[in-house]
């Protein structure tokens, strides 16, 4: 039985190589990705058809934040990484190399599990001491953007306090907290799942978005109820907010902090993210 660390002590790779393919949320095209180690700290991108071109992942590469992450490589853009970047994040994964063969990371079931369970098939190994997967802060740092609030303070491990609040009865108000290490994340975030509403499929649809999103990959509601139940967790969309946190900052580095979040965002999460790495 795979048994995953109860904390950051040490950096990992993977032990194999992994390949998936899968519907991409907002194309809606089937895109595939190969996943092995690599000999530089980080998270490393190309794409199949340009072998020797490769990426390392920065902060400084993100083009977008509506609705998703997307990094601008080259003349191209690559979307929707924010799940696959919190599953080797969160299980202590640096030393990457992703081969994309499309221009999105493929959903999957909207969660982070499956990424996960693919790790454990081929195992995984200890690699050096990293220098920037975790991020060090000395002071606090608050950002807030319209009602949303966003507050990271110094820590000796990174705990994260999160709360939304929503109109709809399904979901209203919820709080989770975690102390994260590689076993919390993978047992209480990786199967959260991204989440919609059935009133706005509309509006999405028509600016040329979720092309790829179905019942099998996001949990939609509607009004007082879940249109596809049942939840994984009886509070799973704010399970999933931190699940996007996490993928957001691992751009930078987990930060050595408490972070508190109230009603966050991929933008609100790129604002921290920028002022940790400055």
């Amino acid at each position: 039985m795979f048994s995953w660390p109860t904390n950051y002590d040490f950096c990992y790779t993977l032990a194999g190589v992994i390949s998936r393919e899968g519907i991409g949320l907002h194309s809606g095209e089937k895109t595939r990705v190969k996943i092995s180690s690599y000999e530089k700290e980080g998270y490393y991108v190309s794409f199949r058809d340009k072998p020797n071109e490769i990426f390392k992942l920065s902060q400084e590469l993100i083009g977008s934040t509506m609705l998703c992450t997307a990094v601008k490589l080259g003349g191209r853009n690559l979307y929707t990484i924010e799940h696959l970047l919190s599953a080797m994040a969160g299980c202590g994964l640096s030393y990457i190399h992703i081969e994309v063969d499309g221009k999105e990371i493929p959903l999957l079931d909207g969660s982070a599990i499956q990424w996960v369970r693919e790790f454990e098939e081929v195992g995984i190994k200890k690699a050096p001491n990293p220098d920037d997967f975790f991020r060090e802060i000395s002071k606090s740092i608050i950002i807030n953007k319209e009602d949303s609030v966003i507050a990271a303070t110094p820590s000796e491990k990174t705990k994260i306090i999160s709360t939304i609040s929503f109109p709809y009865k399904a979901i209203g108000i919820q709080s989770f907290e975690i102390d994260l290490n590689p076993k919390s994340f993978v047992e209480m975030i990786a199967p959260a799942r991204t989440f919609g509403f059935k009133d706005q499929f509309q509006e999405l649809s028509e600016l040329g978005l979720i092309k790829g999103g179905s019942l099998e990959n996001a949990l939609v509601c509607h009004n007082d109820k879940w249109v596809n139940p049942p939840l994984r967790f009886d509070n799973e969309p704010i399970r999933h907010k931190i699940l996007d946190l996490i993928g957001d900052l691992a751009l930078v580095g987990l930060p050595r902090a408490q972070i508190l979040v109230y009603k966050g965002s991929h933008s609100l999460n790129a604002l921290l993210a920028s002022s940790l790495k400055n």
